[in-house]
Parts: C-alpha cells; structure tokens; sequence
C-alpha cells in the first residue's frame, strides 16, 4: 500500500470519527432541546384549560371532555386526570394503559419520567400538579408524540452523511492531487541530484548519501557472490534460479552444438564441430536449459528435427533444444563463406590477408541475420526475454531483435579481436555493424583492449556518447555497457569422464602412431585456418630438430588440422601449404618409419582431441592472433597429472591469463623452438608448478562463472529497466 493511499484512507477515518461525534453531540444536544419544548408545551396547555379543569375535576364526563379538548394539540396523544392519591379521575379514550395514574405516581417517586418507548415509536409523559389556593387537587398526565423528532433526527443524519461524504471525497482528492504533485516535483529533483557528483539541495545529501552507501554495498556483496567459492553445474544453475527464476535463455550463434551427418553406410551420425565457441557454451547449457538457434549445416538434421525445426540434445540427455535455420546455398555463401569469413574474420584478425567486401555477400548477410531473429523470436516466451547473441556472423542481430522485443536483454559476446578504428574503417559497412552491435543491452569482448577499440570505433564513426566512467555508449535514449568477460573451459571437463589414465592414455597414442617408448610427444590442435599459426608452428618444430639433433627419431609432433571453410581460396591455399610443409620436414629428418610430423588431416572428436593432450610433452599453440584461444586452456584443464608443458603464442588472449605458459612470438620462429627445446627438457618439479598454476587458474575461471557472470549482470540490467519502467509509469499517471 502506497503512502498516499494510507494518508487518504487516515484522514477519511478522521473524518469518519469527527462526523460520529459530532452527531453524538448534536443528538444530546437537540434531544435535551425538544424534551424543554415538550415540557413547555404541556405546562402552557395545562395552564390554558385550568380554569375548566379546576370546574369540572369532580364532575368525570365533563373533566373527559375538557381532557379530549387538550388533545386536539397534534403533538398531545392522550391526556389524563389523576386525584392526589393516584386515582384515575378521567382519561381520554386512546390513552396507553402502561401509563396509569399508580404507574405515573411510581415514576414521580422514582425521579424515571421524561421519554418512553411504545410500540410504533416513542413518547413523553409529563405529569403535571393542579393546584387551587394553596391545596393540590391532583395531576393532569399528559402523553405527548415524538415522531417528528425521530423524522427530524433522520433528516439531519441525512445531511450530516452527506456532508461527510462530500467532505471525504473532496480531502482525499486534494490529497491524492498534492502527494503526486509533490512527489514527482520530489522525483525529478532527486534525479537531478543523483546524477550530478555533489549534490547542491542539503535536504537531499543524506538521503543520496545513503543510497550510493547502498549502491557501493549491493557492488561488494555482488562481486563477493561471483567471486567467492567453486563455480559448477549446480552453481550456475542456482545462481541464475535465484536471479533469473528458473527463466530460458536463448542462445543465437551460426554454429550449432551438435551436427546430425549421414555416413556412408546411411546410418545417421552425431559430431561435435571443432568451435571455441562450441567448446564453451555447450556446458552451460546442458547446466542451463533453453534453446540454441543456429544454421543446420549438417547433411542430416532436417531428418532429425520435428515439426517445430527442433531437436533435443545432448544425445541421450536431452536437456535442451537445438532450433536449426535453413539457409539456401546462395545465402549460406554470401552471409558465411563471403562477407562473415572472407570480410570480417580476416577484418578482425591481423593476420596479412586482405579483407574482401562485396555489396551481394552484404545483402545475404543482412538477410541471414534476418531469417535468425525470426527464428528467435518464435522461441520466445515472453516481452523480456534474455537472448544471448554469439559472434561476428550475427553483428546485425542485436539492433533487428531490439525492434521486436524492444523489452528484451540482449547480451552480445564477440569471440573474435575487435580491430583498432583505423583497420575497422576498411569495411563500408562500418556504420551498420556497430549500428547492430549496440542493439544489445551489453556487448562483451575477451579482453579490456578490445573493448577499448570498440570504443574508440563507436567514437570514430557513430554520433554518440560514449560513457567511459561507466563504460557504455549512449545513442538515441538506449545505453549499452561494453564488458570484457574472458571466457573459458567446463571444470571439470566432462569428456575426461571416459578416458583412461594419463599413462595408458600416452601408451594409446603411441601405439596408434608407432612411436618408440620413450619418444617425446608435441601435440597441436586447430581447425586449418591461417590465423592459428600452423605453419609458423611447423616451422619451429623443423628449427627444433636442427638445433637439437638428439631429438630426432624421438620427438613427434602430431598436429590435428581439421579441414575449415574449404570453398574459400585462401583456405584451400593454407592446407596446400601446410601438407607440403609437413611433407619436406618428413622427408629432410624421417627415416626408417620415423616422421617428425604426424598431420591429421580430419576432424577429431572431443575424446580424441583430450586423449592427445593426455599423452602430450608439449602442447604448442601458435596463434598469430586470437581473441582467447581455448586449446590452451583445454589442455590444462585435462592434465590432472601436471605434467606436460604450454607453448603460448602471445598474441591470445590466453597469454593474459596464463603467465605459468611459455610465452612466445610465434613470428619469431627461433624463438618458438628454443622454448620447444626448453619444454622438452623441464624437469617434472618444474611442469608440476607451472601446470598446478595453470589449473588452479582455469579452476576458479571456468566457463560457468564466465557465463554466471554474464547473465548476472544481464539480470540486474533487466531487473533495473523494469524497475525503471514502473518509476516512469507511476510518474505518467501522477502528472
């Protein structure tokens, strides 16, 4: 109940109790009025017919008479004549038998005269003495009709309630009236105040004092929430039951979790893509529930969909939905192959391969972010939904989804770098890009530099303002925060649930390829792309054998290529390229079924992928530039021995958080095989201290407080518009 509303209903009940006593006292008042009329009344009709009375008092029909005549007064009901020892005398004819002479005398005796009550209303009896020089006679009762004081008091309860009623009606509305006028002049100087640094009304101080005190107390117990303990499954289930009410969330990415393919044999099967981006939301979803809105690439999933375009997964878990969007050939090579990986990822990537824009793979890509809102929009189930927009395939999708769920949260995490303003400025459709991106309610990068080239994007090309205190960008009365949110692995990692030990694990892979017992195993793991450094990684691997002649026909170095993207020329270029390059350091130090490199030309599943880290001496990731890179973390995650040691190119983002690695520059390729060779050489009490640092960081930073982090504070984001949305209404209806 508001303060207003309780104010009104007080001052009603005041008026309420105000108009019962003062009707209490006008009743008092009028009844102690009309009883002194009566009495005058009967005592001038007694004197008026004295004279007759005193004449006939002996004479009983005479005295009847004179007694009948008194009562022709419309307020006299009856009329009685009684001696001085309370003997009837005479009566009129309709005079009530309750008031007999004996009974008026017992009253007179008992000082109880004045009002009675008959049936059909009330009446005075007033009992009269009638003297003659000196000498009583008697006493003449006269019986006297009260109904028009009982119509008189009914007219004035009549007004006297009416009166309170206009009286209520008119306070409460000049109360209601006031409060809001008061309370939204109170508001908007309180706004006022609130947003400037100092404020200027000293009757606001300690009330704003108090509220930033509050503010600061809410940001400390919140950080102590995200921050403190072990983030897993059930934390991140709890942690977003308690601020997200057990709530969906939509996830909107190109790439879907699983792809339904059909073999050879014309059984379907299910494989898991090799995507970083995969590798960490698949956990929280499984963790979370909801819908995943992505392309169905795969050369079954239209098979494997209901009518909807759904499917549950995972495979034998089923907790949550896979919604697939259908794109044509020409669309699918216009949005992805063309303007998303032969524009933006090299755009995004400083990786010397020159960005291609066309004006056609533009269009299909604004269609394609099209066909993804409407696909999400479909999945909704309410005006306010928390939609979570993954990457730069779908840079448009947070502004189209803004224009139909205006009450929407929209995160938006970019994998990928952000480019410094001077290199974004390549694409002519700068504007739109960033247009779309601040669709979102955040927007969220790997790192503080890249939220800093956002910025500075934004502040080339867009006419906004760019709230660097808070880190957000204002345009057109809509604010969207840039977070950074470094982004990881499941801990622990669910794939390792069916693995062997790390030594039988080492003895599988050994036997798999052939190798010696006591050979030495580098391990490298990408999808073939030219900006993940592998044949600047080959290249180390060869100075490595040339500077450590005691390693060859020991140290393997198997690299897994999964084969990416392959109708684009540059891609199909690196994979000659690199197949080449493996093919003449095999050929310069192989020999009698010795091969230095092993290169798996295919895509491995993720059991596959972890057995190699298991087995690995070395894991080298040589990244020419990288938002985060999760094989790095991958690795460590599944190194429960703390053995083996990471090379890390310092161009990831990974290199920020993981200073226990070998850091390298991958470009420096003498550099990259000294550390090889040192990795190669460190002692077991060395890999066991950096490793155990390594875990214990991917331990606490694990992909469930990535996203805990995340969708806590899209939360709050939303819990606070609501909040704001209600302010703004109840100042509309008091203006």
């Amino acid at each position: 109940m508001s303060k207003t509303t309780r104010l009104a209903i007080a001052l009603v009940l005041g008026l309420g109790l105000l108009t019962w006593a003062a009707w209490a006292l006008v009743h008092r008042t009028t009844q102690g009025w009309f009883e002194k009329d009566v009495r005058l009344r009967a005592d001038l009709a007694v004197r008026g017919a004295r004279r007759s009375l005193v004449a006939h008092w002996t004479n009983p029909s005479e005295l009847s008479d004179v007694l009948a005549e008194i009562t022709r007064d419309e307020r006299i009901m009856a009329a009685a004549a009684c001696s001085d020892t309370f003997e009837t005398l005479a009566r009129t004819r309709d005079y009530p038998a309750v008031f007999s002479c004996r009974q008026v005398g017992d009253l007179r005796r008992e000082s109880r005269g004045g009002t009675h009550d008959l049936p059909g209303g009330e009446v005075h009896v007033s009992a009269l003495p009638l003297e003659v020089d000196g000498s009583r006679l008697g006493f003449v009762v006269l019986v006297h009709d009260l109904s028009f004081l009982n119509r008189r008091e009914a007219t004035m309860q009549r007004f006297l309630i009416g009166a309170f009623a206009l009286l209520a009606m008119s306070a409460s509305a000049l109360t209601f009236l006031a409060t809001r006028w008061a309370f939204r002049r109170w508001s908007d100087e309180l706004r006022s105040e609130l947003g400037s640094q100092a404020p200027t009304r000293p009757e606001f101080r300690p009330l704003i004092g108090d509220v930033r005190a509050l503010v600061e107390r809410v940001v400390s117990e919140r950080d102590a929430e995200l921050d403190a303990g072990e983030w897993n499954p059930q934390r991140l289930k709890q942690t977003l039951q308690r601020h997200l009410h057990g709530e969906r969330i939509i996830v909107v990415a190109n790439r879907e979790p699983y792809i339904h393919e059909r073999a050879r044999d014309g059984s379907v099967r299910v494989v898991n893509p090799a995507s970083g981006l995969v590798t960490a939301l698949e956990p929280v979803m499984r963790a979370c529930s909801g819908v995943w809105v992505a392309h169905g690439s795969g050369s079954a999933d239209r098979e494997t969909v209901d009518v909807h375009d759904r499917v549950r997964v995972p495979p034998g878990e089923e907790s949550y939905a896979i919604r697939r969007v259908w794109l044509s050939e020409a669309e699918e090579h216009g949005y992805y192959y063309g303007f998303a990986n032969e524009g933006l990822w090299p755009l995004c990537h400083i990786a010397h391969t020159r960005p291609v824009f066309r004006a056609g793979d533009f269009e299909q890509y604004s269609a394609a972010n099209r066909k993804f809102v409407d696909a999400v929009v479909s999945e909704v189930d309410s005006d306010d939904p928390i939609v979570l927009v993954q990457d730069y395939h779908l840079a448009l999708a947070p502004k189209l989804i803004r224009e139909r769920l205006p009450k929407a949260t929209v995160l938006t995490f970019w994998h990928v770098p952000w480019p410094n303003a001077e290199r974004f400025g390549i694409c002519p459709w700068r504007k739109e890009l960033l247009e779309g991106l601040l669709g979102s309610s955040i927007v969220g990068f790997h790192t503080q530099a890249h939220c800093n080239n956002f910025f500075d994007s934004v502040d080339r090309y867009l006419e906004a303002r760019i709230d660097r205190e808070l880190s957000a960008v204002v345009r057109g009365g809509h604010r969207t925060f840039v977070r950074p949110y470094p982004i990881s692995v499941e801990w622990p990692v669910h794939w390792l649930a069916g693995l062997p030990p790390v030594a039988r694990c080492r003895q599988n892979v050994s036997e798999r390829f052939g190798l010696k017992g006591d050979a030495l195993i580098g391990v490298g793991v990408d999808r073939l792309d030219y900006t993940k450094g592998v044949e600047e990684r080959l290249l180390a691997v060869e100075r490595l054998l040339e500077l450590h002649p005691e390693h060859r026909g020991r140290f393997t170095f198997i690299q897994v290529a999964a084969p990416s993207r392959t109708l684009i020329e540059r891609y199909r270029q690196l994979n000659d390229a690199v197949v080449a390059l493996a093919q003449r350091i095999n050929q310069r130090f192989g020999a009698d079924g010795y091969r230095p490199v092993v290169l798996l030309h295919e895509h491995h599943q993720p059991p596959q992928v972890f057995e190699l880290y298991r087995a690995a001496d070395v894991v080298y990731v040589s990244s020419l530039h990288d938002g985060m890179n999760l094989v790095a973390k991958e690795f460590a995650a599944a190194r429960e021995d703390e053995g083996g040691v990471l090379v890390l190119s310092q161009f990831t983002g990974a290199a920020q958080e993981m200073p226990e690695a070998l850091l390298v520059n991958p470009y420096d390729v003498e550099q990259a095989a000294t550390a090889l060779g040192v990795a190669l050489h460190m002692s077991i009490e060395e890999q066991r201290q950096r490793m155990r640092a390594l875990r214990r960081h991917i331990a606490e930073f694990n992909v469930y407080r990535w996203a805990g982090r995340m969708l806590v504070d899209a939360a709050r984001l939303r819990r606070r518009q609501r909040v704001r949305l209600a302010f703004d209404s109840t100042t509309d209806e008091a203006a």
